[in-house]
C-alpha cells in the first residue's frame, strides 16, 4: 500500500480520524504494559521508526553491525521478514530464498551477516543465540513486546520526518512520538532535515546525521539519463540520489512499498525508458525482488549510508556492548 496523501497534511480527514488513533494508542499501550519479553543473553539493538513505511532502517543496522564487527564480535540480524510467506525461524540463504519467501530487507542484510527471519521476535533471537552470534541487531520491531532491547536507535527521513504527526490512522505514526522517544537512546536523521524533524524531537534525544552516498561503480551514471522507479518508502529520495551521482532523471515511478513485478511489468518500464532514450534503473531493496531475468533487464543503483561524524554512534556502540 502507498500512504495516503492526507498523512503529510494535518487537514480535515486527519481531524475525523483522530478518534480511532486514540484508540490505536491506547491499544498499543495495553499490549505493551500487559506483555512479558523475552530478554536475551546477549546484547539485542533495536533499528526501528516510529512511522509506517520505510525510512532507511535497513542501511543503518548494516552500518551499526559494520561498527560491531570491528570490535571483533560475531554479529546476527533478525526480521520479521515482511512481505515474505516464511513465518520461521528461518536462516536466510540468499542461494535459496527469494523475496516472496523471505521479504526484501532479509536477502539485503544476509550480505553482511547471519539473518533469521521470525514472526515472533522472541523465537527469532533464541535461534540467533543458538547460531553462536554474540550481538544481535534486529531491524525494525521498535513497537515489537516479545524482546527487551539493550539499546534502541530511532530512524528518521528527514524528507518525510513525521508526515502530519498523527498516529494512524490520522497520520503515519506508529504511536505518539514522545512514546518512541521514550525506548531509544539516540535518533538517526536520514538526508537533510527538511521537514523540522529535530525541531519536533526537541532535544530529548541524541541526534546523529547521515546520509546515503553511491556506492564505487555508480559513477557509471553520470550524464546518462535514466528512468527510475522504485517501490519504497519515498521514491523521491531514490531520484535525489540519482541526481547527486550526475545522473539526469527524466523519469520517476514510485510504486507501494515492497512491490511485486511481473516480468510484463518491467518490460513495460524497460520499453518506456528506451522511448525516452534512457536506461531502466531501480534500488538494490527493489532489483530483490525481481526475477533473474527482469533483473537482466535494468540497471541497480547501489548506496551505502555514511555517517555525517561517526564518533558518536561509535561510542553509543561502545557502550552498549560494555553494558
Amino acid at each position: 500500500m502507498k500512504a495516503p496523501a492526507f498523512w503529510s497534511v494535518d487537514g480535515s480527514t486527519a481531524r475525523l480520524l483522530a478518534p480511532l488513533s486514540t484508540l490505536w494508542t491506547a491499544v498499543g499501550r495495553m499490549r505493551r504494559s500487559t506483555a512479558k519479553p523475552y530478554r536475551p543473553a546477549v546484547p539485542l539493538i533495536c533499528v526501528g521508526n516510529a512511522v509506517a513505511g520505510g525510512s532507511g532502517k535497513t542501511p543503518v543496522a548494516l552500518a551499526v553491525a559494520a561498527e560491531i564487527k570491528e570490535r571483533g564480535l560475531r554479529v546476527g540480524f533478525l526480521s520479521r521478514g515482511y512481505g515474505g510467506y516464511e513465518r520461521g525461524p528461518l536462516r536466510v540463504d540468499p542461494a535459496v530464498h527469494d523475496a516472496a519467501a523471505v521479504g526484501d530487507e532479509p536477502l539485503l542484510l544476509a550480505r553482511s551477516g547471519i539473518t533469521v527471519i521470525a514472526r515472533d521476535r522472541d523465537v527469532g533471537a533464541r535461534y540467533l543465540e543458538a547460531q553462536g552470534v554474540e550481538v544481535i541487531v534486529m531491524d525494525d520491531g521498535l513497537q515489537n513486546t516479545s524482546v527487551v532491547p539493550s539499546a534502541s536507535l530511532l530512524v528518521v527521513d528527514g524528507g518525510a520526518g513525521f508526515g502530519n504527526g498523527r498516529v494512524m490512522p490520522a497520520g503515519p505514526l506508529r504511536e505518539p512520538l514522545a512514546d518512541a522517544l521514550a525506548r531509544v537512546d539516540l535518533v538517526a536523521v536520514i538526508g537533510e532535515d527538511r521537514v523540522g524533524v529535530i525541531e519536533a524531537i526537541g532535544g530529548v534525544r541524541p541526534v546523529i546525521r547521515a546520509h546515503l552516498e553511491p556506492m564505487p561503480g555508480t559513477e557509471r551514471f553520470a550524464g546518462r539519463k535514466v528512468l527510475a522507479f522504485a517501490g519504497i518508502g519515498r521514491p523521491a529520495k531514490f531520484a535525489e540520489s540519482l541526481a547527486e551521482a550526475g545522473a539526469e532523471v527524466v523519469d520517476l515511478i514510485g510504486f507501494a512499498d515492497h512491490q511485486q513485478w511481473r516480468g510484463d511489468e518491467v518490460m513495460e518500464l524497460v520499453e518506456r525508458a528506451n522511448a525516452l532514450g534512457a536506461v531502466a534503473v531501480t534500488t538494490e531493496k527493489d532489483a530483490v525482488r525481481l526475477s533473474a531475468e527482469a533483473r537482466a533487464m535494468v540497471e541497480v543503483f547501489p548506496v551505502a549510508l555514511v555517517w555525517r561524524d561517526p564518533s558518536p554512534i561509535a561510542a553509543w556502540v561502545r557502550r552498549v556492548l560494555g553494558q
